[in-house]
């Protein structure tokens, strides 16, 4: 990465930070984090709500994401993606960040405050899907689905992509859900992706994994569904 030199200003952001989620810890948290198997090096319980608030209080600032990612909290992790500049976000970065993951919660939240803005998010969604690691494919996976959200008005054809690489990912039992939602999503964006995404999934129904048959019978449920079909002739 870039080598960014430090500055005073930024130095005294990150330490009153840090005072912060000490302030804002909470055992009832850290005690779901365990309920749902998260774990990690240092965590203060501290909710999602409470960092925001936190985060509400500084200007996005890449450098002083930069700090708080290499802290290695749970909660600086975080607050490194609420309060990084997209536009200053690298490549090198995005595969950095996403390769170190060690679990779903900081994969979601990098996808749903960071990657997404970014120039970089379809191409790394792609080449993340294509991963090795399970949570590089759940991160590529994730940010897929986030960016038919937010690129909703985006053209089809930047989607299309993504029917490439995803019958790999669909033999997965442990991507199940993460694959399942975002799929949905991909399949909503439009009249055209769903009739791609409905037509992918009768191609799984044909794979020779369980698996994937079975997820192809949720997909296709929701996707044909009186609801999402009657969402495109209101949005004509």
């Amino acid at each position: 990465m870039d080598f960014i030199l430090d500055d005073p200003k930024r130095e005294q952001e990150f330490r009153q930070i840090l005072n912060q989620i000490q302030l804002a810890k909470s055992g009832e948290t850290v005690d779901l984090m365990s309920e749902y198997g998260l774990s990690y090096k240092i965590a203060w319980g501290c909710s999602i709500i409470s960092l925001r608030d936190i985060a509400a209080k500084y200007e996005k600032n890449h450098l002083l994401a930069l700090k708080l990612w290499n802290k290695q909290w749970r909660e600086t992790m975080i607050l490194a993606a609420m309060l990084d500049e997209p536009k200053e976000v690298t490549e090198e970065q995005m595969d950095y960040w996403t390769k170190s993951l060690e679990t779903t919660e900081i994969a979601e939240l990098l996808s749903t405050y960071l990657w997404s803005a970014t120039k970089f998010a379809f191409i790394k969604s792609l080449e993340w899907c294509r991963g090795k690691k399970h949570l590089v494919r759940f991160t590529g996976l994730h940010l897929m689905g986030k960016l038919a959200i937010t690129e909703k008005f985006a053209i089809d054809e930047l989607f299309e992509p993504f029917f490439d690489v995803l019958s790999p990912l669909a033999k997965d039992p442990e991507l199940k859900l993460v694959f399942y939602r975002s799929f949905i999503l991909l399949g909503i964006k439009s009249k055209i992706m769903n009739d791609m995404a409905v037509s992918f999934a009768k191609g799984l129904k044909e794979s020779d994994s369980e698996q994937s048959r079975n997820l192809a019978d949720l997909i296709l449920v929701e996707l044909r569904s009186e609801y999402v079909q009657e969402s495109f002739v209101k949005n004509t």
